[in-house]
């Protein structure tokens, strides 16, 4: 998927989330770069026949298994794209913590309630 499609779907998750903010577009046109560039390198993995290990030869003609280095990209892709889902609260412990925050902003001490309980 290109980025500008990621883009739109990732604006959309956020504002269903109630975590757009305008200020968060660059983090979010990064995130999209992040999720085109897994998209083309797992699409690719998969057409090179999706093993997560490979047989390669070396300068003595002896065969040695290794990580895919396509699966590789795909994985760092991956776990770098989820940093951001989770600051852009597109995750659950994501959401969690900007909820969390949201509500200890808006949370009076129990001093002030119970004041104010008093004086009305």
């Amino acid at each position: 998927m290109k980025a500008e499609t990621w883009k739109i779907r990732i604006t959309n998750a956020c504002k269903d989330a109630g975590t757009y903010k305008p200020y968060f577009d660059s983090v979010i046109k990064t995130l999209s770069a992040i999720m085109e560039q897994r998209d083309i390198a797992y699409d690719q993995f998969i057409k090179e026949g999706g093993k997560t290990t490979i047989t390669q030869i070396n300068k003595g003609g002896n065969e040695y298994k290794e990580k895919n280095p396509l699966y590789v990209v795909v994985r760092e892709l991956n776990m770098d794209a989820l940093a951001y889902w989770r600051d852009l609260g597109l995750t659950p412990a994501g959401l969690k913590k900007i909820d969390e925050a949201a509500l200890k902003s808006k949370k009076k001490s129990a001093l002030a309630e119970a004041l104010r309980e008093l004086g009305g």
